[in-house]
């Protein structure tokens, strides 16, 4: 297969299997460009509603961690820490909106090769960008999925993607988030910065704000005393914000031929409970408990655990 056929196809699965890389120039939209009526229909909650829209043109995925109530009665701040899609398709528009939240810190989850090939984020002036690739390399699950989508064999991608097959390749991605200490490392720095007052607010993403960012927020969120099932609650808005993109998507790998069955993608797309299950059921496997499991998986001291409570919860 061609050079460029193979560019497209790593757009497509992204090294964490993220669905937005899937989309060539015609099923997403430049710089610039407005998302559909049908992407923007879910982004316009009530303005104080928990995981409300950042209404971003270019960042369908962008939204607000803040309005979640915690166990103890407090309430995580609007506006200081901010969750998404990466930036790099930004209007005019986008960065006003940006700029008119007072953002000061991105952090990039992307890896290298995402960034080479989908840009870097376009922000405001005066915004630092700090770069915290989770995967540095290629995972396995991405080399496996990306050499089968290259041949175009519909049976290779049956016996891959099949009968569970993309659901047990996303769980084992997300135990992995959890059991290896590189990628844990930055995931503390990603929670560290939020400890950072100079720093928020700060907005933080991977390519479609689905597996990166999400178990991000859900650390955050649950290091705030958030209960689990509203954990679940923001992780799963994913849903909600791509669902019309996801079933162009799909129809774009059918009609361009990379896929006789692209239903089969669908799971490596979608956020599901599943996935996240698998990352806490990782933590619960380590450690005895998830603040046993801040402290010493992502070493987190009790300062950072004070700072980042001070910070986000009012």
């Amino acid at each position: 297969m061609g050079h460029q056929i193979r560019k497209a196809l790593r757009r497509a699965i992204g090294p964490c299997l993220h669905w937005r890389m899937i989309a060539r120039r015609n099923v997403l939209p430049n710089r610039g460009a407005a998302v559909t009526q049908q992407d923007r229909a879910v982004d316009a909650p009530a303005d104080r509603a928990p995981g409300r829209s950042l209404g971003l043109q270019g960042a369908v995925n962008a939204r607000d961690l803040g309005g979640y109530r915690t166990a103890d009665g407090r309430t995580v701040r609007f506006g200081v820490a901010l969750r998404g899609d990466a930036l790099h398709r930004s209007s005019d528009e986008d960065l006003a909106v940006l700029e008119g939240l007072g953002l000061r810190h991105v952090i990039d989850l992307r890896g290298l090769n995402e960034v080479a090939e989908n840009g870097e984020d376009v922000l405001p002036p005066g915004v630092a960008l700090e770069a915290q690739p989770v995967f540095a390399t290629d995972h396995d699950i991405y080399a496996s999925l990306r050499d089968t989508l290259a041949a175009q064999d519909a049976e290779a991608q049956r016996a891959l993607l099949g009968d569970g097959g993309a659901e047990r390749m996303m769980v084992s991605m997300y135990g992995w988030f959890v059991t290896d200490p590189g990628i844990r490392g930055r995931f503390a720095e990603t929670v560290k910065a939020l400890t950072r007052a100079e720093r928020l607010p700060l907005y933080f993403h991977c390519t479609a704000g689905k597996d990166r960012t999400g178990w991000t927020a859900a650390i955050v969120l649950t290091a705030l005393g958030v209960d689990r099932e509203t954990v679940y609650a923001d992780y799963l808005l994913t849903n909600e914000r791509t669902d019309g993109l996801i079933a162009r998507i799909l129809d774009h790998l059918g009609t361009q031929g990379v896929m006789r069955e692209p239903e089969l993608m669908r799971p490596v797309m979608r956020a599901e409970r599943a996935y996240l299950d698998a990352a806490f059921a990782a933590v619960d496997a380590g450690w005895p408990s998830f603040e046993a499991f801040l402290h010493d998986g992502l070493g987190l001291t009790p300062a950072d655990l004070e700072a980042l409570r001070k910070n986000l919860l009012a």
